[in-house]
């Protein structure tokens, strides 16, 4: 039986509640603007409540270069009693590491008191158009059909999933269509930071130290005691080592490019670590992902052996959480009115009409223990243009997050969650001033004044290196 769609209609539709998306409707209602934030899954936040780091937020010398909602949840997580702290891998990056408990937390909250209609359990299977423009999105909620109606849309699937159903172009993957591996990050508790700590002063050569432009020639035993004395387990074990290396060799566990992790809690003891990889796997395959679960969570349960007898630190370490969902490093990029490319992210370009920074190295997993890092140089930050986030051929859809317009290799970098939030808070304050102007087209807004109004708001416009 034909089941009659249940109808709504919003100033903005954002589809898609990672980080992106959760800070584009945030900013939107924040300026005066009835906002939805459709989301498939059963929590807000997306990668931010996985447990990973919170890379892209400070460039390689350290300066913050993203501001204004991201770091809002950082206190947040620490006003709750979490642990939120800027940390150097004394490699290339700098990550906040923190309490993803905390920061489901903080999310929801953040999401609850901008006054953002939350609409979780909501998948959207199709797209309407008029010529140019959107006009809504059909939506299925345990079982339920809906017509969600607006004025202006902000695709922050992370797979271009209403900008392209709406015909605007794309890229997918390589030249020949391969995907990063997809992985599964989780937390152990009861880790000795101090052992481990120790053991890399002990083995500096076994581990990913010393490659930061910024911190000029400093050697793999200098970072390391910089690492103990920073007091966290910020330090990755080299796959290239010979600890991580002979246990690859021997098969007790699957190829990887290291054993990266990083302190979730100190209170508890806790670790969060990112070690897992399938490669081959589409992530914009419901079949694939569910699939590679199978053998992401074989991957946990051997290194949790591996870490427990080879790892200093580790002994006594218990499984404390696994991330909600398969995480999915690359799909389709929206081509928009700018491409953002490789040069434009390793020089460290400015641009008159940045509406945001990156400054994360060009990261590209391959297959096994293959891994692309190439270093912004001198540790500068780059900025996302504002024509990044603008779809060829429609005129009141942006995007945000890992599918806006990019290279392979530029999105190496800005995909990290950092970039992703300042995209979707500009994206949001760009659909403001849209409406507010009652502008036909999204290219319409003026640059100035939406630079102008992200820096009201704590964003990072300028004023770095």
């Amino acid at each position: 039986m034909t089941q009659k769609l249940r109808t709504s209609h919003h100033d903005v539709v954002v589809v898609g509640g990672g980080a992106a998306g959760t800070a584009a409707a945030v900013a939107a209602q924040r300026s005066g603007l009835d906002t939805v934030l459709i989301e498939a899954g059963t929590f807000f936040g997306g990668e931010l409540i996985s447990g990973l780091p919170i890379d892209g937020c400070l460039n390689a010398k350290g300066q913050w270069i993203v501001g204004g909602l991201a770091r809002e949840l950082f206190d947040d997580v620490e006003r709750l009693g979490g642990f939120a702290k800027a940390l150097s891998d004394h490699r290339q990056m700098w990550g906040v590491c923190l309490d993803p408990e905390m920061m489901k937390i903080a999310v929801i909250q953040a999401v609850a008191k901008a006054g953002v209609t939350p609409r979780l359990y909501t998948t959207v299977e199709d797209v309407a158009v008029q010529g140019k423009r959107v006009t809504g999105v059909t939506a299925v909620a345990k079982g339920r059909r809906y017509l969600i109606t607006g004025e202006m849309f902000i695709d922050c699937t992370g797979d271009g999933h209403v900008a392209t159903t709406a015909g605007a172009p794309y890229e997918f993957g390589g030249k020949a269509g391969e995907l990063q591996p997809v992985s599964l990050t989780y937390r152990v508790s009861d880790v000795d930071y101090a052992a481990y700590l120790d053991w890399v002063v002990a083995n500096p050569e076994d581990f990913l130290l010393a490659e930061n432009p910024a911190l000029g020639h400093r050697t793999k035993a200098e970072a390391a005691a910089r690492a103990a004395a920073d007091g966290y387990p910020f330090v990755a074990l080299n796959a290239e080592g010979t600890v991580l290396g002979e246990a690859i060799a021997n098969g007790e566990v699957s190829p990887c490019t290291a054993l990266y992790l990083w302190p979730t809690s100190p209170a508890r003891r806790e670790v969060g670590l990112n070690t897992t990889r399938v490669a081959g796997v589409n992530g914009m395959s419901p079949k694939q992902l569910s699939t590679s679960l199978g053998t992401l969570t074989s991957q946990i349960t051997a290194l949790m052996e591996f870490c427990r007898t080879k790892v200093p630190g580790f002994g006594h370490a218990q499984l404390a959480g696994i991330s909600p969902r398969v995480g999915v490093r690359e799909t389709r990029r929206v081509m928009g009115d700018y491409v953002l490319t490789e040069e434009d992210v390793v020089s460290g370009r400015k641009s008159e009409r940045g509406i945001g920074k990156g400054g994360h190295h060009v990261d590209i997993h391959g297959a096994g223990t293959a891994q692309v890092r190439r270093a912004v140089e001198d540790g500068q930050s780059y900025d996302i243009p504002y024509d990044t986030l603008i779809p060829k051929g429609l005129k009141n859809v942006l995007v945000a997050g890992r599918c806006f317009s990019s290279t392979r290799e530029a999105n190496g970098s800005a995909r990290v969650m950092g970039p992703c939030m300042a995209m979707g808070e500009a994206a949001g304050i760009a659909a403001a001033l849209q409406i507010e102007g009652d502008l036909d087209d999204v290219r319409q807004v003026d640059v100035t004044t939406l630079r102008s109004r992200i820096s009201a708001y704590g964003g990072i416009v300028d004023g770095t290196d």
